[in-house]
């Protein structure tokens, strides 16, 4: 189950598109869909929330917390949409583009893939893009 929850004035566009394809990338990942929460908050928020949960004091456009087990994937990802909108804008690309990039970027953390390392970036980059390449909506 993938659930979209709202903390302020976003709304998501086209959810059961998305639903469909975080599903289809879970597919070619070899998992298992157990409940996914995306909740789409501001800085403000999420900024609150990396000081208490984990202790850093700067802004973010995803914090993500794994629930999964084996190959069940389960979490709770939280997006700022202020910041993804800044990054689109400060990136030149659609708005859409940027926040499906941090959607997917989140469940592909749950699925293995790591960022800290160059190499692991360059990996995690790779997958990002062959996933929204395959995006049909």
């Amino acid at each position: 189950m993938i659930e979209y929850n709202f903390v302020g004035k976003f709304q998501l566009e086209e959810e059961q598109n998305i639903t469909d394809w975080i599903r289809f990338v879970l597919e070619e990942e070899n998992k298992d869909l157990g409940e996914l929460n995306y909740i789409f908050c501001n800085d403000d928020y999420l900024l609150d929330l990396n000081r208490k949960e984990l202790k850093h004091n700067t802004l973010t456009d995803i914090i993500s917390f794994d629930y999964s087990l084996g190959s069940v994937i389960s979490g709770d990802i939280y997006i700022s949409f202020e910041r993804v909108e800044e990054n689109a804008r400060d990136l030149g690309i659609d708005f859409k583009d940027e926040l499906h990039r941090v959607m997917v970027h989140g469940v592909l953390h749950y699925c293995g893939y790591k960022d800290k390392s160059g190499d692991e970036k360059k990996e995690m980059r790779k997958k990002e893009d062959y996933y929204l390449s395959l995006r049909t909506f």
